[in-house]
């Protein structure tokens, strides 16, 4: 449960297309490199980054908190496997596949994205979330970065679908010396300013981003998913308060106050 509770008011700037903020991205050639291949979701789109990568998301185009979120494999000899929630099916064919996603995606648009094999933690995949904001001077600043873990019987790290929050420092020290996880820090901030700047070119209206980062194996940064409404409970569980109540003042400069009664997700495995 979060310590600080913050009344509500003030309308945030929501861009939720996710494939309109994805192609906006996609035209900066520093931001491209972090960007998964992702195309708007079809039999052709499916089959033809499966083939290229064995394994994909297909995620809805408008939606949140990991709600809808399908991890596709392609295992080989004509079988394929697909997890929506908990649930978990195998096919034998390609059209088996493609038929039965369709009727999950149930007539909404959705996407189809490269698959990026995320680190794991004491066994559970995680990623981070980067939160960057406008500041009082009316730059752009990395205000907050923390780890999503997932829940050992979901594809997702969203605590509304059981995952649980921890220090990124305390994720990504099980991995990388400190060295290295100061320069991914830097790496992150920079990649955080670039896509809001690009982000505010096309919606000037926006004064806060966060991003969900997946870390693969090589400890490459890859943009999973950019909000323009990020829930800042992640931050609220934390222990050490420093996070959330820089987000929080700088929310409150331009105009942003948030509801932090957070119960969703736990800041322990």
């Amino acid at each position: 449960m979060a310590k600080l509770k913050v009344k509500a008011s003030g309308k945030p700037y929501r861009v939720s297309d996710k494939w309109a903020k994805t192609n906006v991205m996609m035209r900066d050639q520093g931001l491209r490199g972090y960007i998964p291949l992702t195309r708007k979701f079809s039999r052709l789109s499916l089959h033809s980054l499966l083939n290229a990568h064995q394994m994909v998301y297909v995620k809805p185009t408008y939606g949140s908190l990991g709600k809808g979120v399908m991890r596709v494999e392609k295992l080989g000899s004509g079988e394929y496997w697909y997890q929506l929630g908990g649930d978990h099916k195998t096919f034998y064919s390609f059209d088996g596949l493609y038929h039965s996603l369709k009727r999950d995606t149930l007539g909404k648009s959705y996407l189809v994205q490269r698959g990026v094999h995320l680190l794991k933690y004491e066994g559970r995949r995680f990623d981070l979330r980067v939160v960057v904001q406008r500041s009082p001077q009316g730059g752009w600043e990395m205000t907050g970065i923390v780890a999503r873990i997932a829940h050992p019987e979901k594809i997702v790290t969203n605590g509304s679908q059981g995952g649980s929050i921890l220090t990124a420092e305390q994720v990504l020290s099980a991995h990388m010396s400190p060295s290295q996880l100061d320069s991914l820090k830097e790496r992150l901030e920079d990649i955080g300013i670039s896509t809001v700047k690009r982000l505010h070119r096309k919606y000037p209206r926006l004064n806060e981003i966060g991003l969900d980062v997946a870390i693969d194996s090589q400890f490459r940064p890859w943009i999973l998913e950019v909000n323009t409404t990020p829930d800042h409970c992640p931050f609220a569980i934390l222990p050490d308060q420093t996070m959330i109540r820089r987000i929080i003042y700088y929310g409150s400069q331009y105009g942003r106050h948030y509801r932090l009664n957070c119960f969703k997700a736990k800041n322990t495995l």
